[in-house]
């Protein structure tokens, strides 16, 4: 396993820390200590780490669920002193491998409470981080507001001084913190969640209202959230992937990693206790964290959907192998550079055009094994965050709709569920009740046209165009996926 005497003597392909490990001490919490966090926010602390003056910004990771699996990874997140390696590996196949050194501890959540509670509360914590993914966040999508009826939640307002959830270690800790007279500190989201900064204060202040109206208004007197746009493939790693990663490094790690080589950070300069030099090692800092945002959503995740419903109906597993297929390049390549870009305002500084390029070789990235069916979950929702501004565009305008309308088909084919070969799709609709998901299974292409998923620019649709819509499914029907696109 990875340990600090063997840093002297690793491989030649693997980079090591290039500061003493053992110096570093913690400034940074991180709730959530997953795969992308390692590549993400645990990469960019490794290079800071390497700055003279830095080394107060270890990270102390805590995990909140307990289990064997839990319990497994505590154990060797410990076993290795936080050490792990990533591999990252380029489009064409280029690969870096190096053995990270920021994270310097990890805390059981469920088995030592009070050791979190007190770090969190350490005058030396400057920063609380968490990636507890998007749904984390316990937000009611009906009212806007924290949930207050969670079953957890509701244990936790029971009983607040010891806590389950994110929301009542992170409150609590602020209680003691304000109680010491340590003064406040930053919540930070590292979830890929827009405007995740809002979505942040709005939870942790909406659980401290509910526990004591005081310590809410504290908190949002001297506690900031940033919002911040994250941006990295970081695939989950198999027994088999580890081992593989392993004979390649050269290395026996427990907890062994790969991302492809694009990384991105685009966050809000606002830091209530001070912050790592982050500007030094390519974050982005921006007031207009949104329009990165923007950019990512209609042209990077848009273009994924739409790669992912064209490889469900090929039957294809990969977003590789789909993009391989030239009609399918050519068509997202159009789709974005004709119906996009010239209705998407660009971030300062950004070129879409190039932007475009990056993204396609991204996803051509076969080292990534990036699966088309994770993506195609929950489709219906999807569609109306990624594609509703650049339809409403089109349609509004009077451009061009012809690949606008073959997306809508596209879709509503996946939603039927079967691919070319008629084999059935596992759908993952969650939101679509029984009634939606027959319409969305019938041969009725104009029914299907009611479903949620065009909510978003329901009120463009003609019946010319919902016309155009029923006749690019039956296209896709005769001739299939590839020959179908209009390219």
């Amino acid at each position: 396993m990875l340990t600090y005497e063997g840093l002297k003597t690793l491989p030649k392909n693997v980079a090591g820390p290039s500061y003493d490990v053992r110096k570093v001490t913690s400034g940074i919490v991180h709730f959530g200590v997953g795969n992308f966090f390692r590549a993400h926010l645990g990469y960019y602390v490794d290079r800071v780490l390497a700055l003279p003056g830095q080394e107060q910004w270890g990270i102390t990771g805590v995990g909140l669920r307990s289990g064997e699996r839990s319990e497994k990874k505590a154990e060797e997140f410990r076993a290795q002193e936080g050490l792990y390696s990533l591999t990252e590996i380029a489009a064409d196949g280029t690969t870096q491998i190096r053995v990270m050194g920021g994270l310097r501890d990890y805390l059981q959540a469920p088995d030592e409470p009070e050791k979190v509670l007190a770090l969190l509360a350490d005058k030396a914590t400057k920063i609380i981080s968490m990636t507890i993914t998007e749904g984390g966040y316990n937000i009611d999508e009906t009212t806007g507001e924290f949930r207050l009826t969670h079953p957890e939640v509701k244990e936790d307002l029971a009983d607040p001084q010891h806590p389950k959830t994110v929301f009542g270690y992170v409150v609590e800790g602020l209680r003691r913190r304000r109680e010491a007279g340590h003064g406040g500190l930053t919540v930070m989201s590292c979830d890929n969640l827009r405007h995740n900064g809002d979505v942040s204060r709005k939870a942790f202040v909406g659980y401290a209202r509910a526990v004591d109206g005081e310590l809410a208004q504290w908190i949002e007197q001297n506690v900031t959230f940033p919002n911040a746009m994250v941006d990295r493939i970081t695939p989950s790693v198999s027994s088999e992937g580890k081992a593989k990663l392993n004979e390649r490094s050269g290395l026996d790690d427990l907890q062994p990693l790969i991302s492809e080589d694009f990384i991105q950070w685009v966050i809000e300069d606002k830091f209530a206790a001070g912050r790592p030099a982050f500007e030094k090692v390519g974050v982005e800092f921006s007031d207009q964290v949104s329009a990165y945002e923007h950019a990512k959503i209609r042209m990077l995740n848009s273009s994924h959907l739409i790669l992912s419903a064209a490889g469900m109906l090929l039957g294809l597993k990969l977003v590789d192998q789909v993009l391989a297929e030239q009609p399918v390049h050519k068509f997202v390549d159009l789709m974005l550079e004709k119906d996009v870009i010239p209705t998407l305002k660009a971030p300062p500084g950004v070129n879409l055009h190039k932007y475009k390029a990056t993204l396609l070789s991204r996803f051509s990235n076969k080292a990534m094994a990036d699966q088309v069916a994770r993506i195609a979950s929950d489709a219906t929702s999807k569609a109306q965050v990624f594609w509703t501004e650049t339809v409403r565009a089109v349609l509004s305008e009077g451009r061009d709709r012809s690949r606008i309308v073959y997306c809508m088909a596209l879709l509503l084919e996946l939603l039927r569920g079967k691919t070319e070969k008629g084999e059935t799709i596992k759908l993952e609709e969650p939101f679509l009740n029984a009634e939606q998901l027959k319409s969305a299974a019938s041969n009725d292409f104009k029914a299907s046209i009611a479903l949620p998923a065009f909510d978003g620019w329901r009120d463009l649709l003609t019946p010319e165009i919902e016309q155009e819509i029923a006749q690019a499914r039956d296209v896709i029907r005769q001739k299939g996926v590839l020959a179908s696109l209009p390219v």
